[in-house]
């Protein structure tokens, strides 16, 4: 058996498995079970239900048998964890909820999923504190399901499943970008242009782990030798300030910092990301007034100015088109308003 495994930003797996030539016949959520280590048959069985496994590049159902050769490409959403994960008394704001999903206006500061050195106040803890009093039809507690990330400071529109069926169907959208995402972002500096588009392979930066870069892409080398993941961020211009400018970027594709990276890398970093070098003054005069004016945004806004505004995906039960919009937080509207200020005295000059 081969098999090929692809990172992504949201939290699911992607795995591709040619089937052994001396493979006898059995049941393919068998079959997943045994060769995918600490994944359960209910969930192959829920996968398989939303469509997330194909067989040659069909979708099966769980009871398909797979023979010899056969090419298998499986979507198992958030990848299993060897760590306990306690319910946390977290404050949540809570835009929408049913019986299979959540949207969630997350402020900044809150780490969305545990990992290193983040394994307790995180947003998934508080979700479990929330439903573990809460019961399904069954009787049955509700357990909350990640199927993507936003940085931890950046604030705006999260969607959680709450079972492993809501779970594998948004994550078949994800991986397919059919889910509608749109962010707000404050950039440095101005554009010649009203709207674009950054291409451009993500992986982290030799450098400093912590950030990631682009690579370019180079002709004939097959995806899986490419330096980094291909990623796709459109923009528009919604306002501008003359030194900083209001754009709102659309994600084709979701990989880590991926608004971060390809907004510093077109030469615009966000206002007041420290990680990506927006935390200086990159645009404007060397009067002293005017840097106490920047340092003054800073202040207001100690966080990369980015908020996921709008959010979109087909319900996983009733296949209804479900939108949402989130309003600007108060610390980027406060720092809006400041360059609102400053550039209409500007202009008044």
């Amino acid at each position: 058996m081969t098999e090929e495994p692809e990172e992504q930003q949201e939290l699911y797996e992607h795995h591709r498995i040619t089937v052994d030539r001396g493979q006898e016949m059995m049941r393919i959520d068998k079959y997943l079970q045994m060769r995918l280590e600490g994944i359960s048959r209910n969930k192959v069985q829920a996968a398989a239900k939303a469509g997330c496994v194909r067989v040659n590049d069909s979708v099966v159902k769980s009871n398909y048998r797979v023979k010899p050769l056969d090419v298998i490409s499986v979507l198992l959403p958030e990848p299993p964890h060897d760590f306990e994960l306690l319910p946390e008394p977290i404050p949540l704001d809570i835009v929408y909820e049913d019986d299979d999903v959540m949207v969630i206006e997350k402020p900044a500061g809150l780490v969305v999923h545990p990992g290193v050195g983040n394994y307790t106040g995180t947003l998934l803890n508080g979700l479990l504190h929330y439903l573990q009093d809460k019961r399904r039809p069954d009787g049955t507690t509700p357990t909350p399901y990640l199927v993507h990330r936003i940085d931890k400071d950046t604030t705006g529109l999260m969607l959680v499943a709450k079972n492993e069926e809501a779970q594998a169907s948004l994550a078949r959208q994800f991986f397919y970008h059919t889910i509608e995402r749109k962010y707000t972002a404050l950039v440095w500096g101005d554009f010649e242009e009203d709207s674009g588009t950054v291409t451009g392979n993500l992986g982290r930066s030799p450098q400093d782990r912590r950030v990631m870069c682009v690579y370019p892409h180079e002709e004939g080398l097959p995806d899986e030798m490419q330096r980094g993941k291909h990623a796709v961020t459109h923009w528009r211009v919604l306002e501008r300030f003359g030194y900083v400018t209001l754009v709102e970027c659309i994600l084709e594709t979701g990989r880590t910092h991926q608004i971060r990276a390809h907004m510093r890398h077109i030469g615009h970093p966000l206002f007041s990301d420290a990680a990506y070098g927006g935390d200086a003054i990159l645009k404007g005069t060397t009067f002293s007034k005017y840097r106490q004016f920047v340092e003054n945004c800073f202040a207001v806004l100690p966080r990369q100015a980015l908020h996921a505004r709008v959010l979109g995906f087909e319900h996983p039960s009733s296949g209804q088109q479900m939108h949402f919009e989130s309003p600007l937080p108060e610390d980027m509207t406060q720092c809006l308003d400041r360059w609102r200020n400053y550039a209409a005295n500007r202009l008044a000059e």
